[in-house]
């Protein structure tokens, strides 16, 4: 079966990454274009600012950073990317640098003004709105579009390869190749999907674990547990059939919570028999013994818990007496079956695939037909037609299947072979034979509906968006703006936090820091990051500013984060939304553990990093890499760490000229985040030495800790619209932003803009925006 359809996958692909989507349709008459950008300005750039403040360094003999501002600005057309540059560099007030002449404000922002005027016309009279390159879908498209498609949640981490990513996102077409490993990957995926799906009786017998970090801490309990337990994990799992199933709860240590009595959950040892607490779907289950315990359990996904009940608790009076040691508690659940399978159950599965059922078998040619049409139609993202090639082959597949086996065999092998098609795994999008090569168009209105699925749910395309698509109605400004409100207010739309700002943020990182600190276990990491997925989203669905990202004056905690960030009156294990007063130092994104901690060394805080994350994710002028040969580590000499702090063998680093120009840039910003240690914890001093935490910003702005840092950005707000702008479109258009889409970056800001800012608006724009709506059609190579 395999063979079979990798065979299929690869002559299709042959045949088609070169060729159109094949069905698209474009409406008749004319295609109407992406809305139209915000008016320019009409003034031209002053050469006589680059003159006085500028030609110093970038003349054609000095070439300072291998630049030279010699040519007429008003003139940009081949020095688009120049161009581009000086103006980031001037918004963000990076240029010109400390101890040279500086303009007058007025007179900055009046040329940069001017600047982004001239470039902004030049895009308007010389479209190019990009061709991105044949998307595959990632690993999350994959498993959120089988989730949508088929009604089965899937772990595809055990199934295909990690993505690689440039741009800082794993969904850059550019880097999400191909290869014959991977063809077989989706073939044995497809196989193992299609008869969990459909519930095939050939689902062999499965052993899955589910392990608990070895790093968590299971003294206290854990939210989603019954009160009254400690430590443990919830799981969701997919039965495959009625059937039997083998459980098995694990303890600290590798013993089994059926063991012989210990004293667990007295101080030490295994956990005894009656300190266990397992449930299924909240019923509690009997464990047997000490090896796993047999039960039988309906098809479809199941919620398994299993924790540690509370009867003695090891510390003394307000957990002033806390035992030093690790409490025992679940180390991993394994599940193991079917066994004495009876059927396939009443699945979501099976009710959202069969939507016929034959009554004959002379009806059960029709209704495949009709149940894998429905399906390929959904999985393509187009209509597939009831009479013609496509059906054809999913109809072999489906005859193919039912030589030896049932109709549900052979529908099995008909989905198989939907999940192996390029028509599924890729993003086609077809260029009109009427253009010329490299002249731009608007994609159709199906394609755009797949471009805005997989952008607000990392996924495929619903019955409503289709249905617009198929009017020609879905490009329309009115049209767009209401699938766009429907479509965040979904659930699905967690994709944005979990794909979006996890990468974004860096929170995908969280899982491989380990610093070294007391204060740190997994519960503090789950809890750093639950923190920040809570605000992100708190701020997508509340419609809030994205400028609260920097200053909100609330945040999410635990009682554990509670106690590690230092906020009274916070007990249990519930995340909760509290209030953060004007000058507390929580406040916005930089004062919280996920991005404080992942921007740390292992063992120290690193302001470098800090003010390397700042100026790339928050200003949008990432310093240049350090040249090669320039020694790094500040631990080298352990005499020198145990006398001075960070600051001081920072300052030692910066004597050297070639270092200075870039630390200038970032360290005054990482100085004023060091009161927070390497996991975020607030601090007064490193070591022995007080913390010193002021500086000046290039333009001379002071600095003295998070309050002021926050203020300064804050007075660049306009700046960090755009670089979330910029990061936004880059996730939405699945491509890297090239100097050519900075004037659609500065549309989609200045239109958000009318709107404060909020975090629709800005998804709104995007959506409608040229490098959303349109591609440059390919130019041949010779």
């Amino acid at each position: 079966m395999r063979t079979l359809l990798v065979c299929a996958v690869i002559a299709f692909a042959s045949a088609s990454v070169s060729t159109s989507a094949g069905g698209t349709q474009f409406g008749g008459g004319p295609q109407p274009a992406a809305r139209a950008r915000t008016p320019v300005q009409s003034s031209s750039p002053d050469a006589a600012f680059l003159k006085q403040y500028c030609a110093g360094c970038h003349n054609p003999r000095a070439k300072v950073g291998n630049l030279v501002l010699d040519a007429d600005p008003a003139q940009v057309e081949g020095q688009i990317a120049t161009w581009e540059k000086v103006v980031r560099k001037l918004r963000t007030g990076m240029m010109p640098p400390e101890g040279a002449p500086q303009p007058p404000a007025v007179a900055r922002a009046e040329f940069t003004s001017a600047l982004e005027g001239q470039l902004d016309r030049f895009a308007v009279q010389h479209p190019d709105p990009g061709a991105p390159a044949l998307h595959r879908l990632n690993r999350a498209e994959y498993a959120n579009a089988i989730r949508d498609l088929l009604a089965v949640d899937v772990d595809v981490s055990a199934m295909l390869p990690p993505d690689d990513s440039a741009a800082g996102f794993d969904n850059n077409a550019d880097v999400l190749g191909v290869s014959p490993a991977l063809i077989e990957a989706y073939a044995s995926a497809a196989a193992k999907v299609s008869r969990l799906a459909i519930g095939h009786p050939s689902i062999g017998l499965d052993r899955v674990t589910y392990r608990v970090p070895g790093d968590l801490s299971q003294a206290a309990h854990i939210e989603g547990l019954p009160l009254g337990t400690r430590g443990g994990v919830v799981i969701h799992h997919p039965f495959p059939l009625d059937a039997e199933y083998d459980l098995e709860v694990g303890a600290g240590g590798g013993v089994a919570l059926g063991a012989a009595r210990g004293a667990g959950g007295r101080g030490g040892g295994p956990a005894a028999a009656d300190d266990r607490y397992v449930t299924l779907d909240g019923t509690p289950v009997t464990l047997q013994g000490r090896g796993p315990t047999r039960i039988r359990v309906s098809a479809g996904p199941h919620t398994l818990a299993a924790a540690l009940i509370v009867r003695t608790r090891v510390s003394g009076a307000d957990s002033v007496y806390n035992a030093p040691t690790r409490t025992p508690g679940v180390s991993q659940v394994t599940v193991t079956g079917p066994f004495n399978a009876t059927g396939p159950g009443d699945t979501p599965s099976r009710r959202r695939l069969l939507v016929c059922t034959p009554t004959a078998a002379a009806d059960q040619l029709a209704c495949a037909k009709k149940i894998l049409n429905t399906l390929a139609s959904r999985a393509y993202r187009r209509p597939v037609a009831l009479a013609g090639p496509e059906m054809d082959v999913l109809l072999a597949f489906y005859r193919d299947g039912t030589t030896d086996g049932t109709f549900e065999s052979g529908i099995q092998r008909g989905i198989a072979r939907v999940l192996v098609d390029p028509r599924f795994l890729f993003r086609f999008e077809h260029e009109p034979a009427t253009v010329a090569p490299g002249a731009p168009f608007r994609i159709s209105d199906l394609e755009l509906a797949s471009r805005l699925s997989f952008f607000l749910w990392s996924s495929i395309p619903d019955d409503d968006l289709i249905a617009d698509a198929r009017r020609g109605t879905l490009h329309m400004a009115a049209t767009l703006e209401r699938q766009v409100r429907r479509m965040l207010a979904d659930p699905r739309a967690d994709a944005l936090v979990t794909n979006f700002a996890g990468q974004w943020l860096l929170l995908r990182e969280l899982r491989n820091v380990r610093p070294d600190s007391p204060d740190w276990d997994g519960n503090l990491r789950q809890s750093f990051q639950r923190e920040t997925e809570l605000f992100v989203r708190t701020i997508m669905q509340e419609d809030r500013s994205v400028i609260e990202l920097l200053d909100a004056d609330f945040t999410f905690v635990d009682e554990r984060l509670a106690r590690h960030y230092g906020l009274p009156n916070v007990l249990g294990s519930r995340m909760r939304r509290v209030s953060l007063a004007p000058d507390d130092p929580r406040r916005g994104l930089l004062g919280q553990g996920s991005i404080l901690t992942v921007t740390s060394a292992a063992n120290r805080t690193s302001p470098v990093t800090r003010g390397k994350w700042v100026l790339d994710n928050v200003l949008g002028a990432p310093p240049p890499q350090p040249p090669p040969g320039v020694e790094t580590n500040l631990e080298k000499d352990a005499a020198q760490v145990k006398v001075t702090s960070l600051r001081q063998r920072l300052e030692l680093h910066r004597a050297n000229p070639v270092c200075a120009s870039c630390h200038r840039l970032m360290d005054p910003i990482g100085f004023s985040l060091e009161n927070f240690d390497n996991t975020g914890k607030w601090r007064t001093r490193d070591g022995k030495v007080p913390i010193d935490a002021t500086g000046s910003l290039v333009d001379g702005t002071r600095l003295k800790g998070p309050a002021t840092l926050r203020q300064a950005l804050l007075a660049r707000s306009d700046v960090f619209a755009g670089v979330f702008a910029e990061r936004l479109l880059t996730y939405a258009a699945g491509r890297a932003m090239r100097p050519q889409d900075m004037p659609a970056v500065r549309a989609i800001t200045h239109t958000a803009a009318r709107d404060h800012y909020r975090f629709s608006a800005f998804v709104t724009a995007i959506v409608t925006s040229s490098p959303f709506q349109m591609k440059t059609k390919a130019v041949e190579e010779p």
